[in-house]
């Protein structure tokens, strides 16, 4: 898959960086809105927020079923980017490409064996240093992604603050500041994946 590295010009989150410098209703989906472009995909340690985004973006219109030949649970929504109706998949928590348990060699297989138009990793902006690891090895095996720092109220709460600027320029891919609880920044997110949509052209008639 080629790699998408994207320098864009978001705002910082403000402040200077003391740290780094830089319920969901089950129903069935609808035939008629299902979506033919590659699905975005939702990655992630557990406890990020991963699941309080994916539903932020999704609505109700939500799927969960077992990854073929596992007991893991894959939920699948469709959300609205732009004037395109795209599919969410958030998958199961994983720190690492390298799978050391059912759950995460599920989310490795669904980012590595099928094709995704993004991979979001969302990440606790409270523990950030521990997580970009994984953000290293999504960027390093070609994928698509935007690093979504989510519980950024917790961490202002705690005197942290992240200069999102400079960490968009020592990684080279979009970073979004964000509290999914709270809804914070999921419009921002919504604009930062458009992008990386395929364009869709109008048909001319003949």
């Amino acid at each position: 898959m080629e790699c998408h590295q994207c320098k864009s010009q978001g705002k910082s989150c403000g402040g200077k960086s003391r740290g780094l410098a830089f319920f969901r209703k089950k129903q069935p989906l609808l035939d008629t809105e299902t979506s033919t472009n590659p699905p975005i995909a939702l990655v992630g340690m557990p406890n990020v927020g991963k699941s309080v985004l994916f539903n932020a973006l999704t609505g109700i219109y939500v799927t969960v079923s077992n990854y073929p030949g596992t007991t893991v649970e894959v939920s699948r929504g469709l959300a609205q980017i732009g004037e395109q109706i795209i599919t969410v998949i958030d998958t199961p928590g994983m720190y690492s490409l390298l799978p050391i348990s059912e759950e995460e060699k599920v989310a490795r297989d669904l980012l590595l064996s099928e094709p995704v138009s993004v991979v979001i990793h969302v990440v606790d902006a409270k523990n950030l240093g521990r997580m970009l690891p994984l953000t290293f090895q999504l960027i390093e095996a070609g994928l698509p992604v935007i690093l979504a720092v989510n519980m950024m109220d917790e961490a202002h709460r705690w005197g942290l603050d992240l200069h999102q600027d400079s960490l968009e320029m020592e990684l080279e891919i979009p970073v979004v500041c964000m509290s999914a609880a709270l809804n914070q920044g999921i419009d921002e997110l919504r604009h930062r994946i458009a992008p990386f949509l395929p364009v869709q052209t109008a048909m001319i008639p003949v």
